[in-house]
């Protein structure tokens, strides 16, 4: 089964809505495709909601103090977390332990979505599909 649209890391979706000068070329075109839904995961939130109360993300308060809201007006679909995602994301081979990394993974993959990211290490896993 093809790729049924894109799925942002949640890097992405930060400079994607906040400093779009950090985009690629193709990210962004990616993003201005109209034909194909695009996706943050609910990990994405919860991702930038943690971070921003541990002090690691003081600059998107408005973000995560209104985060539906942008994910609204930024176009782009909620994509929640499942128990198929769940049990891929925590039993999959991977060196990489990251569990946010691992559930966008185990999400593009079960979802057929490309991954909007520049984090070389999704480029390991050949069975999902990468753009930057």
């Amino acid at each position: 089964m093809g790729n049924i649209g894109y799925l942002l890391d949640t890097h992405t979706f930060l400079w994607a809505v906040c400093e779009s000068s950090k985009l690629s070329g193709p990210a962004r075109e990616a993003l201005e495709d109209t034909n194909m839904p695009h996706f943050v995961s609910a990990i994405s939130a919860y991702e930038i909601a943690n971070k921003f109360r541990i002090g690691k993300l003081p600059e998107y308060e408005q973000l995560v103090n209104h985060f539906p809201a942008i994910l609204r007006k930024f176009g782009a679909d909620e994509l929640p977390v499942n128990a198929r995602h769940a049990h891929f994301a925590g039993t999959f081979e991977w060196a990489h332990r990251d569990p946010f990394d691992r559930f966008l993974a185990a999400q593009a993959f079960t979802e057929s979505l490309t991954l909007i990211t520049n984090d070389p290490a999704f480029n390991s896993l050949p069975w999902i599909t990468v753009l930057w």
